[in-house]
């Protein structure tokens, strides 16, 4: 498992090999999500930072297995175009589990 982390920040950590998980952390689709994604009211990425993508932790590894534990189809798990459209082939399919708290899309608080 190979972890995203930006300026220092461990972001998401994704079950693949290392040239999977740099081909999908470093797409032009992905980083435009974590562009327009927030945690804590900012973007998850300023669209400048570096992308370092580098082996999981043991506590990376662990939250990232309790989620997909928990995880019966409803989970809070992004749909990569390209994962969905695998033929027959889902152990090539690679979850990603984020490590910050995503704000909602409504950003609305009191």
């Amino acid at each position: 498992m190979f972890t995203l982390e930006i300026e220092g920040t461990a972001v998401a950590v994704i079950n693949s090999d290392e040239a999977s998980a740099k081909d999908l952390f470093t797409c032009d689709g992905f980083k435009e999500d974590i562009r327009t994604m927030k945690s804590d009211g900012k973007p998850l990425w300023d669209g400048a930072a570096a992308l370092k993508i580098r082996p999981s932790t043991e506590d990376e590894i662990e939250i990232f297995e309790d989620a997909v534990a928990e995880d019966d189809g409803e989970g809070e798990f992004v749909d990569e175009p390209g994962y969905e459209d695998a033929e027959d082939g889902d152990e090539d399919e690679a979850d990603i589990v984020f490590l910050v708290d995503i704000d909602e899309e409504d950003g609305a608080h009191a």
